[in-house]
C-alpha cells in the first residue's frame, strides 16, 4: 500500500493510473475506520477500480468545536485495515494543504440548496456546506473516479449526487448498503463514544425502521411508529421522518410507493443517525 500526505503526490499518482488504463475508485473517510468503511473498499476493488482511499477529519463540517475534538483518531489502526482491505493508496491529507486559512474561514464555499437544508443540515447548521466542499475538492484532486460513499450517510450521498451533477465532475457516485451489527446498529465511527447502556438504547433506531417497514402504512403513521419506538427506548428524538429518497422532501399521507425513513437521535450526547425503505399506502378519502 502507498501512503501520502501531499496534494501534488496524490494528484500525480491518480493521473498515473488513468494514464496506465486503470480506473481510479475513491473512498473519502474520516478515520477510526471500521468494517462499514471496509466494505467500501472491497466494493471499489471488486468493480475493478485501484482504491485510494482518504482520511482527512475535516474541521468545516462540525459545527461544535467539542464535537470536534472529541471524534475519534486511530491512525495506526486505521493503516492497518486498509492495507488488510486492499487499499492501494493511502492518502492522508495535512490540514494546512486541504484549507490554507484554516481556523480563519476560508473563501470558498460549496453550498448545496435542497437536500441539504433539513434533517443534519437543520440540527447541524453548515454541516453540509464542510461536507461539499471537502467533497469537491477532494474530487477536483482526485480527478475522474468512481466515488464509493455508504447509505448510513443517506443525506450526504444526496447531497454528493446533487453537487456531482451540478458542477458536472466527471465521477460516478456508487452508494453502498449500509453495514451493521449482529443487533442491527448501523455501524459508525461514532459508536465508539456510548457507554455500555447507550450503546444498548442506540438499537432502537434500528428497530424503528424494522417496525415501520413491516407493512404498507401511511407517511404519518410510519412517522408514528418511529418516533414511538425510539422515544420508548428513552432516545431524544433529533428527528423521525419519512421522505422522497431523491429530492429528500417529506412524504405526504397521499402518496404510495417505496420512501425512505430517516431517524436521528441523540444518546450519551452522540447524535446517531439511520435510515431505511418503507413502503407507503395513501391514506384512503
Amino acid at each position: 500500500m502507498r501512503s501520502l500526505s501531499s496534494i501534488e503526490e496524490w494528484r500525480a499518482y491518480c493521473e498515473e493510473v488513468r494514464r496506465a488504463g486503470g480506473r481510479v475508485g475513491l473512498v473519502a473517510t474520516m478515520g477510526a475506520l471500521h468494517e462499514g468503511h471496509a466494505s467500501l473498499f472491497e466494493r471499489a476493488r471488486r468493480d475493478g477500480t485501484v482504491v485510494v482511499a482518504t482520511i482527512f477529519v475535516n474541521p468545516r463540517q462540525f459545527n461544535d468545536d467539542g464535537d470536534l475534538r472529541s471524534y475519534p483518531r486511530t491512525p495506526r489502526d486505521d493503516r492497518a485495515m486498509a492495507r488488510r482491505h486492499g487499499v492501494d493508496c493511502l492518502v492522508e491529507p495535512r490540514l494546512d494543504e486541504m484549507w490554507p486559512d484554516y481556523p480563519r474561514p476560508t473563501a470558498t464555499t460549496v453550498s448545496v440548496r435542497g437536500v441539504g437544508d433539513g434533517f443534519e443540515g437543520d440540527g447541524r447548521p453548515g454541516h453540509f456546506d464542510g461536507v461539499a466542499s471537502v467533497v469537491a475538492k477532494l474530487l477536483t484532486i482526485t480527478g475522474p473516479c468512481a466515488a464509493y460513499f455508504g447509505e448510513k450517510d443517506f443525506q450526504q450521498v444526496a447531497v454528493v449526487r446533487a453537487m456531482v451533477r451540478d458542477l458536472g465532475f466527471a465521477v460516478t457516485v456508487v452508494a453502498c448498503p449500509i453495514v451493521r451489527e449482529p443487533d442491527g446498529l448501523a455501524l459508525s465511527s461514532r459508536n465508539r463514544r456510548l457507554s455500555p447502556r447507550g450503546r444498548e438504547r442506540a438499537t432502537a433506531l434500528s428497530r424503528a425502521l424494522a417496525r415501520a417497514a413491516r407493512e404498507p402504512a401511511t407517511a404519518s403513521e410510519v412517522r408514528a411508529t418511529l418516533r414511538a419506538t425510539l422515544e420508548e427506548a428513552g432516545v431524544e428524538v433529533a428527528y423521525a421522518d419519512v421522505v422522497d429518497p431523491v429530492r429528500l422532501v417529506p412524504a405526504g399521507d397521499d402518496e404510495a410507493g417505496e420512501r425512505r425513513a430517516l431517524v436521528a437521535g441523540i444518546i450519551d450526547g452522540v447524535r446517531l443517525i439511520d435510515n431505511g425503505p418503507v413502503t407507503l399506502v395513501a391514506r384512503e378519502a
